[in-house]
C-alpha cells in the first residue's frame, strides 16, 4: 500500500501546490472569522437575534447567487474568477476591522459587508471547486481532494482556538484583519496558476454560449440526468435541515441539559473535528471498488453520533461516537468531490457544484429559524434526537438508487476496458468444406451457390464484416463421426465492447 509520502507526491505538481496554499490559507481565515463573528456580535449588542440577522446576511447572498456563480465560473478562466472574489473579500473584511479599531461600526454595517461578503463566495465555491481538478492529472484527482480537506480540516480544528485567542487578546478587529490578510495571500498565490484544460473542445466553443437561463438549464439536466447526483443531493438537503441546524441552534442547551456543562458542547466539535482529520488522512490511501455506495453507507453514523449525544450517553461512548463521525464525513467529501469531478463533463462541474452547494445550504436558514421555537415547544432533547433519527432515514433512502450503490471508481473501470480491448479475439467462422464434399465433384460449389455450408463443413476464419465475438474452438472429440477436424482459426483481438 503507498505510503502517506507518496500519496502527498501530489503536491509536486506546482500548480496544484499553489492552490493548496491558496486554499489553505483562505480556508483558516474562514474558520476564525466564524467564530469571531458571533463573538464580537454578542459582545457588541448581547442580543443573539442581532447575531442570527448578520448570519442570514452572510448566507441568504450566497445561497441565492450559487447557481448564477456556477454559470459564471463555467465560462470564465476559474482561477481568474477566485482571484476577483478574494480580493473583493479582502475589501470587505479590511474595511470591517477599520470599522471596528475607529469604533464606528453598527450592526447595520456588518449586515451589509455580509450580503456582499456572501454574494462573492457564491462565485468562489463553484469556481474554487472546478478549478482543483485542472492543476493535477486526472489519475490524482482524489488525492488532491483528500489533500485539501485534510488541511480545512485541521483549519476548522484550529480555527476556533486561534479566533478566541485572537479576539479575547487583541481584539475582534485583528481577527478580521487576519482573515483579510489570509485572501490578499491566497490572490497572490492563485494569479500565478495556469491550469491545464478539461473538455477543451466544449472550452472551444465558448463564444457560442447559451443564455444564463439556459446554462443554468443545462447545469440541472446534468443533476437530473443522473440518479446518484440528485438522490445524495435530496437526502443531505433533509439530513441537514432535520439533524445539522437543531446540532448548532440547541447544541448547547442540550449540552447543558445532558451533561449539566455547556463545555461539553465543545468537546464534541472538537473529536469531530479531531474524526475529520483521521478521514481525510484514510482518503488518501482508501478507494473503494464503489465509492458512494461505501460514503453513504459510512455517512450513517452521523446522526448515530448526533443521537448519542443528544440521548446523554456517556463521554466516554459519545465522543468517539463524534470523532468516527467526522471521520465518515470527511471520507464522504473526499469521495463525493471526486466522483462529481472524474463524471460531470468539465465544461459543467462548476454549475453542478454550484447545485451542490445550493441544495445543500438551502434549507439551513429555515432549520436556524425554526429550532429555537420548535425546542422550545417540544424540548431541545426531543429535538435533536429526533431530528437525527430523520436524518439517518434521509440518508438511508439515498442508498436507494442502483446508480448510487453501483457508481464503480472511474480508473478501475477505463482498467477493466482496458484490459477487454487486450484480450485475443478469435474471428467467426466461415464454412468450409469437408473432404468428402472437395471430393466429390461440384459439392462445394453448389454448397456456395445455394447460400449454405456443406452438410460436414468445419470452422475457418472469417474475413467478412459479421465477424462476432466468440470463444476459442473447442477441441472436436475422438469419436466424431464425420470424421473432420476443424480448420485452424484465424489471429485477432477482442474488442472493448
Amino acid at each position: 500500500m503507498p505510503s502517506l509520502r507518496e500519496h502527498l507526491r501530489v503536491l509536486r505538481h506546482r500548480d496544484f501546490r499553489l492552490l493548496w496554499l491558496a486554499n489553505s490559507a483562505s480556508t483558516l481565515g474562514d474558520d476564525i472569522v466564524r467564530v469571531a463573528l458571533a463573538l464580537f456580535v454578542i459582545d457588541l449588542t448581547a442580543s443573539a437575534t442581532d447575531l442570527g440577522l448578520v448570519l442570514a446576511a452572510y448566507s441568504l447572498p450566497m445561497v441565492g447567487f450559487l447557481l448564477v456563480g456556477g454559470v459564471v465560473a463555467d465560462r470564465l478562466p476559474r482561477h481568474l474568477l477566485v482571484v476577483v472574489t478574494d480580493l473583493a473579500r479582502f475589501a470587505l473584511h479590511a474595511l470591517l476591522a477599520l470599522l471596528i479599531v475607529t469604533g464606528e461600526v453598527r450592526v447595520w454595517h456588518l449586515m451589509a459587508i455580509g450580503v456582499l461578503f456572501g454574494a462573492a463566495e457564491a462565485f468562489y465555491r463553484p469556481a474554487a471547486s472546478g478549478l482543483l481538478p485542472q492543476t493535477v492529472p486526472e489519475a490524482e484527482i482524489q488525492e488532491a481532494n483528500a489533500v485539501t480537506s485534510m488541511f480545512a480540516n485541521l483549519a476548522q480544528f484550529a480555527g476556533p482556538a486561534i479566533a478566541t485567542g485572537l479576539v479575547l487578546g487583541l481584539g475582534a478587529a485583528a481577527a478580521f484583519a487576519v482573515d483579510a490578510a489570509t485572501f490578499l495571500l491566497s490572490a497572490a498565490l492563485l494569479v500565478r496558476v495556469h491550469p491545464r484544460e478539461r473538455g477543451g473542445a466544449a472550452r472551444a466553443n465558448a463564444g457560442h454560449r447559451a443564455s444564463l437561463r439556459a446554462e443554468m438549464r443545462a447545469g440541472f439536466t446534468e443533476v437530473r440526468s443522473r440518479a446518484w447526483v440528485w438522490a445524495t443531493l435530496a437526502a443531505f438537503c433533509v439530513a441537514l435541515f432535520v439533524a445539522l441546524a437543531p446540532l448548532l441552534v440547541v447544541g448547547p442547551i442540550v449540552a447543558r441539559e445532558q451533561y449539566g456543562d455547556l463545555a461539553v458542547f465543545g468537546y464534541v466539535f472538537a473529536a469531530f473535528g479531531a474524526g475529520t482529520i483521521a478521514g481525510s488522512l484514510i482518503a488518501l490511501r482508501w478507494r473503494p471498488r464503489h465509492p458512494l455506495r461505501r460514503a453513504m453507507t459510512l455517512i450513517l453514523l452521523w446522526p448515530v453520533g448526533i443521537a448519542l449525544f443528544a440521548a446523554g450517553a456517556p463521554l466516554v461512548v459519545a465522543l468517539p461516537a463524534m470523532a468516527l463521525a467526522g471521520g465518515c464525513v470527511a471520507l464522504f467529501d473526499v469521495w463525493w468531490l471526486t466522483a462529481l469531478a472524474e463524471r460531470i463533463p468539465p465544461d459543467k462541474l462548476s454549475r453542478v457544484t454550484s447545485y451542490d452547494w445550493m441544495f445543500s445550504l438551502a434549507l439551513l436558514p429555515v432549520g436556524y429559524v425554526l429550532a429555537g421555537p420548535v425546542a422550545q415547544a417540544l424540548g431541545a432533547t426531543e429535538v435533536l434526537l429526533g431530528g437525527a433519527m430523520i436524518a439517518f432515514a434521509a440518508l438511508a433512502l439515498g442508498l436507494l438508487p442502483r446508480e448510487t450503490r453501483m457508481l464503480e471508481r472511474v480508473e478501475r473501470v477505463e482498467r477493466v476496458e482496458r484490459t477487454a480491448r487486450a484480450e485475443p479475439v478469435v474471428p467467426a467462422a466461415t464454412p468450409s468444406p469437408c473432404a468428402s464434399c472437395r471430393g466429390a465433384r461440384g459439392g462445394a460449389a453448389r454448397a456456395r451457390a445455394a447460400g449454405r455450408p456443406c452438410a460436414q463443413a468445419s470452422p475457418g476464419p472469417s474475413r467478412g464484416p459479421g465477424s462476432r465475438r466468440i470463444s476459442p474452438p473447442r477441441r472436436p472429440s475422438a469419436g466424431r463421426a464425420t470424421g473432420c477436424r476443424p480448420a485452424r482459426s484465424g489471429s485477432g483481438r477482442r474488442t472493448g465492447r
